[in-house]
């Protein structure tokens, strides 16, 4: 079984984002979710981002980094949307990472060096029409075309934060496979 470590989405650590990270600990996956945001959620995305806008996102992203630090190294790193950018760093910088699931969100592989880390599997989802995911679909693509390693699965629909059971863009149906998806790639690594 896998170490998961999940970081939540610019609203914060939603009800949604616990029911994801219990239905990876029900296939028997520990699965840890810092709370970034030290308790606070949000009702909507630009609340959310003013929030992390007056605490600093560097400081947020330090947060998250050190929450991961604390844990040991063989860790899968997962994230909604901002947690993304946690996420992915630490899977391409930190020597030991077992896996990257990104959802929401993909940045390009340069951000964080040359390329993708050889060994390293990821996962990439994401709703075709979502407005936030279609500015990084380029950098989705272009990362599963560097890496044997990296899929990418796109959704029907344009709801951002579409896992999230807790929100209005929430889709059972999608969320349901995005989840059966990650517990395949969790068994796997």
């Amino acid at each position: 079984m896998a170490e998961v470590v999940l970081y939540h989405h610019i609203q914060g650590l939603t009800e949604g984002v616990r029911s994801v990270a219990d239905g990876l600990r029900q296939a028997g996956h520990t699965v840890h979710t810092p709370d970034l945001f030290g308790g606070r959620t949000f009702g909507s995305i630009e609340e959310g981002f003013a929030f992390a806008r007056q605490a600093g996102f560097d400081q947020l992203r330090e947060r998250g980094i050190t929450e991961a630090e604390a844990l040991g190294v063989e860790l899968v790193y997962a994230g909604f949307s901002f947690g993304v950018t946690i996420a992915q760093r630490l899977a391409q910088t930190r020597p030991g990472a077992r896996g990257a699931v990104l959802i929401d969100s993909c940045l390009p592989v340069t951000e964080f060096g040359e390329t993708w880390p050889a060994g390293v599997p990821v996962q990439i989802h994401g709703k075709q029409e979502d407005e936030f995911f279609g500015e990084d679909l380029p950098a989705a693509r272009d990362l599963v075309g560097s890496t044997p390693n990296a899929e990418l699965f796109l959704y029907p629909g344009d709801q951002h934060l579409f896992a999230d059971a807790s929100l209005p863009a929430y889709d059972a149906e999608a969320a349901g496979l995005l989840l059966e998806r990650v517990r395949s790639f969790l068994a796997s690594v």
